[in-house]
């Protein structure tokens, strides 16, 4: 698959991140800014007309329905790697509404229990709390590839003003990072006039 996101499977690099700088544009908590998130992917996962499933993304080489799959999966291992357990990519025959509702429970469930919240993950996260992954990741990719999934199949494309910016104090700082093989792809110049979601991506690809 395409130059799209960052990926996070068996064939990842690791991922390292800079020290975080707290305080800057979150104003609510992880767990309400993923909530939000979240609920907006399910309802793009919802309202998909069945017909556009197979729909190419804006993601080389990627379908609607792959889109769903990333994401899924990624949360899937996240979860994993609270306790070294196993985890799978959603099935081709798997209900994908019901696969997505587990998984981001499983995170939000997570977010509020204290010790998983801080608990460490393994360098292929980027060596850093659950927490803070779900900030620094979850929350971008799951927002990003909402945009994907929108585009893809003729939904609503507007994006959270404050996830866009939390994902682009994030993001901007590790350009030279997130350009790794099978991560984001080349930079598409922005207008003058462009609004943040626009540069934002922009910035990570997408031709808008």
């Amino acid at each position: 698959m395409g130059d799209c996101g960052l990926i996070v499977d068996e064939a990842a690099g690791t991922v390292k991140w800079a020290e975080p700088e707290r305080g800057g544009v979150v104003a609510s908590s992880v767990l309400e800014l993923y909530g939000r998130i979240a609920e907006r992917f399910g309802e793009l996962i919802l309202n998909c007309p069945q017909d556009r499933w197979e729909n190419p993304s804006p993601c080389p080489g990627w379908t609607a329905r792959d889109v769903v799959v990333h994401v899924v999966s990624n949360h899937r291992r996240a979860v994993a790697g609270l306790d070294g357990s196993g985890y799978s990519a959603p099935g081709r025959g798997e209900n994908l509404p019901h696969a997505w509702d587990a998984a981001s429970e499983e995170i939000k469930a997570a977010l509020r229990d204290p010790a998983k919240a801080s608990a460490l993950l393994g360098d292929e996260f980027g060596s850093i709390p659950f927490e803070e992954f779900v900030r620094r990741m979850a929350c971008a990719d799951t927002l990003i590839h909402g945009w994907d999934l929108a585009r893809a199949t003729g939904q609503d494309e507007v994006l959270d003003s404050e996830a866009v910016a939390v994902a682009t104090e994030t993001l901007v700082p590790e350009d030279g990072d997130i350009r790794m093989p099978r991560a984001f792809g080349a930079k598409v110049p922005a207008a003058p006039d462009a609004d943040a979601q626009t540069r934002l991506l922009n910035f990570l690809g997408r031709q808008v």
